[in-house]
């Protein structure tokens, strides 16, 4: 299934290797922003660098062969904790925590800070349109429309400031397999970025069983 894993362990080990790897996954992430912005000297520095070099020699011991992939939970759930957006164990990820009211619009509140910098203290414009492709696809999985990405359309209204900003989607309408979504990113002073994209449902969740509920997203 091109990397959709069914998983059914209990809850309790789910939650158990969320406390595990959610602040181990920030204090990496807090290592990314002090990387971009540290001023100690040189011999610190390369200090550093050997110590981070040994300890991804230890993780390295053992790992998955290849991405994490996206763990599908019998609740129709599931585990996109690799998601360059929303994942748990992915220190690329602001993360965000995507709010739903069920019904096909979704939202969140969250911060960008210097790994995120396009032009000078701006956000740079591809990582507008990630975070809007995620907050598309999530609004048209939390409305019962599941799919991959087919088009996505960004315009740009004004710059988006590093920071707090606030995300929002909802679905549009929906014909046969297809979802159009639209959305928005929020910053200080108003919509900074729109966006609009068309979500395909996948061969192989239209074939998935009835008893069996589709993911919420496929993003």
């Amino acid at each position: 299934m091109n990397g959709y894993l069914p998983e059914d362990i209990p809850a309790a080990e789910v939650e158990r290797e969320e406390r595990l790897y959610a602040p181990f996954t920030h204090a990496v992430r807090e290592l990314v922003d002090a990387t971009i912005r540290t001023e100690a000297d040189e011999a610190e520095v390369r200090a550093a660098q050997a110590e981070i070099e040994a300890i991804t020699a230890r993780l390295r011991r053992r790992q998955l062969d290849g991405s994490y992939g996206v763990r599908l939970r019998p609740d129709g759930n599931n585990r996109a904790w690799g998601n360059a957006v929303i994942g748990v164990r992915n220190p690329v990820a602001p993360p965000l925590r995507i709010e739903h009211d069920g019904r096909g619009r979704v939202w969140s509140d969250f911060r960008l800070g210097a790994a995120y910098e396009g032009p000078p203290t701006l956000v740079h414009g591809g990582v507008s349109a990630l975070i809007l492709d995620q907050l598309l696809g999530q609004a048209a999985g939390s409305g019962g429309r599941p799919g991959m990405t087919g088009t996505l359309t960004v315009r740009y209204r004004k710059p988006t400031p590093l920071g707090d900003l606030r995300g929002e989607a909802w679905i549009d309408r929906s014909e046969g397999v297809k979802t159009w979504a639209r959305g928005h990113l929020i910053g200080p002073d108003g919509v900074t970025v729109e966006g609009e994209g068309v979500f395909i449902l996948p061969r192989w969740a239209r074939e998935r069983p009835a008893e069996k509920p589709a993911p919420q997203y496929f993003e």
